[in-house]
């Protein structure tokens, strides 16, 4: 298993991470062997996000004797009443489901603090502007949560929780699908039936969300990476082609600032399908040619989306890294010290290519490289 860091938490989480939702359906031994199995294979972060209490419960007993050696995110705001699941910013609510949500996880902390499920613009607002957001801060203060990250599916909400300078990372709904989609307060719209024609390619909006994460440190956990299924079945995929876990996975991986998958699982089995991607070979990876060549919906031309696709490079420059770090720093008017700093830190830069152009034709979406690698060059080197 490799780890990443999640921005400027520093932790080191396993790229491979457990969405929990599902063990909702599932009682405490087909849990257990869910969640032994994740730990055996070295998976290190679980999102509990459900307010359900045999869930938590379940999850809390499956986890025992090793918390420590997983990361939890927990959220606050997710609260049980009336036997159902309901979304809240009352703090006396929201106390009583975090103080359960802690005692049937059997723990005293949760190492990310979740503002749970922030999409709509008023949301933000009342999350972000009265008691709730005070009551997070004080569990923070006092221990009870390591770090502050807030759930969303709406790309405009994340980028507003980017630049708070409060919140630390961003559980966010990202696969080859809902990239295509203009921002949206529905999540609804993410699972249509067919999405619209468009110019192709993925939204700007999430470009920029993407690009920001990376720029200000705030990592990303993702979850709904396959999109509930649908991108496993060409019928109803909106590329009218079939991905596998392993192609979904390597789709989120490769966006900036991604640091976990937070994969559902209904077996052993699916965790196994999943954490496969560490050992896969990069045909098996590839998922840029299949949406390349896809019937509908393909993504728009001339755009890098870092899949790494281009390698080998008879120079050995790492051909997607230098277009991330370009493509970070032409944001700014001056190049982020960071940036810079992480582009030096390459074995191999863009001045190094000696523009055969090899990486061109195999890049399924047309980008120029050489050309982009020559800007590389000039931007950061000062040489063309």
């Amino acid at each position: 298993m490799n780890y990443r860091r999640l921005g400027k938490t520093n932790l080191m989480v396993s790229e491979i991470g457990f969405g929990g939702e599902w063990l909702e359906r599932h009682n405490y031994e087909e849990c257990r062997a869910m969640i032994d199995r994740a730990d055996e294979l070295g998976i290190n972060i679980l999102d509990c996000w459900m307010s359900e209490p045999n869930v938590r419960t379940n999850i809390g007993k499956a986890l025992a004797g090793r918390r420590e050696r997983w990361y939890i995110q927990g959220h606050i705001g997710s609260t049980w009443q009336n036997g159902q699941y309901v979304r809240s910013r009352d703090v006396n609510l929201c106390r009583e489901a975090f103080g359960d949500l802690l005692n049937r996880l059997q723990t005293d902390y949760i190492d990310l603090g979740m503002i749970h499920f922030v999409d709509q613009e008023e949301d933000w607002d009342a999350a972000m502007n009265g008691p709730y957001i005070s009551y997070v801060k004080d569990l923070k203060a006092a221990g009870r949560i390591r770090h502050i990250g807030m759930s969303t599916h709406n790309p405009v909400i994340a980028k507003k929780a980017a630049e708070s300078g409060i919140v630390e990372m961003i559980l966010f709904s990202i696969n080859p699908a809902f990239d295509l989609l203009p921002p949206t307060d529905n999540i609804d719209d993410y699972f249509a039936e067919e999405y619209a024609d468009g110019p192709g390619g993925i939204d700007p909006a999430r470009v920029e969300l993407y690009k920001l994460c990376e720029q200000n440190d705030v990592g990303i956990t993702v979850m709904k990476p396959y999109a509930g299924g649908r991108l496993f079945d060409a019928a109803r995929s909106p590329f009218g082609v079939a991905l596998t876990p392993v192609q979904c996975i390597h789709y989120c991986l490769t966006r900036p600032a991604v640091a976990a998958v937070m994969a559902g699982y209904d077996t052993p089995e699916h965790v196994e399908e999943a954490a496969a991607y560490e050992t896969a070979a990069d045909e098996k990876r590839d998922y840029a040619s299949v949406l390349a060549k896809a019937p509908r919906h393909t993504f728009g031309q001339g755009a890098c989306t870092y899949c790494g696709h281009c390698k080998p490079c008879p120079a050995n420059i790492d051909i997607a890294m230098v277009n991330k770090y370009y493509d970070l720093a032409v944001m700014q008017d001056e190049v982020p010290a960071a940036v810079r700093e992480h582009y030096f830190a390459l074995a191999h830069h863009a001045g190094e290519c000696v523009g055969c152009k090899a990486c061109e034709t195999r890049c399924p979406f047309g980008v120029e490289i050489a050309g982009r690698m020559k800007k590389a060059a000039k931007l950061f080197e000062g040489t063309c």
